[in-house]
């Protein structure tokens, strides 16, 4: 899958999980707590992508960083 198709795909279940989630400042974290997520991947080369189709209402669980490329330092 594309960087772009990934990003699509986040976008997509962070919409669906904001129309399912309960009032405006839950929305608020989650938008931004996904933010912060998808920053500290980008940060280590990564791209976020989503865990499953279902939403947890936590991005920490819903959303992982992975990283294709070079391996670490450590395991040379």
């Amino acid at each position: 899958m594309t960087a772009l198709a990934l990003r699509a795909l986040a976008s997509a279940a962070l919409i669906a999980t904001s129309a399912c989630a309960g009032g405006m400042a839950s929305d608020d974290r989650y938008s931004s707590e996904l933010q912060r997520l998808t920053e500290d991947c980008r940060a280590r080369g990564g791209i976020l992508t989503p865990n499953s189709a279902q939403s947890s209402g936590a991005p920490e669980r819903d959303f992982a960083c992975k990283i294709n490329g070079e391996p670490s330092s450590r395991t040379r």
